[in-house]
């Protein structure tokens, strides 16, 4: 399974696409690919939201699903759809619920 990933331009924030084609802060909720169709079609909304200067960055992730949540494969996705590490009080990682461990 994969996941459409990219980073706003307006402010550099980790963004997700949802099922609905609206970028969001959250990894919960965007919208899976499950087949080679479904990567074609989150990889043709990116390259449009590439042109249309909403986002930079866009690449298809790969994901599972553990305890029913969105769960990035690589660490390095974990770490971007968990916040900066550097600040635990600040940024996403600082919401009241996180989202997972990393």
């Amino acid at each position: 399974m994969k996941i459409l990933t990219a980073n706003r331009l307006t402010d550099g924030i980790a963004v997700w696409l949802g099922p609905d084609a609206t970028w969001r802060e959250s990894v919960e909720g965007a919208d899976l690919a499950r087949d080679a169709a479904g990567e074609e079609r989150l990889e043709s909304l990116g390259k449009a939201a590439l042109a249309n200067d909403e986002v930079v960055d866009v690449n298809l992730i790969d994901v599972e699903i553990v305890d029913g949540a969105i769960r990035p494969v690589r660490l390095r996705e974990r770490i971007r759809a968990a916040g900066p590490t550097v600040r635990p009080d600040l940024g996403i990682q600082a919401r009241p619920e996180p989202l997972y461990s990393i």
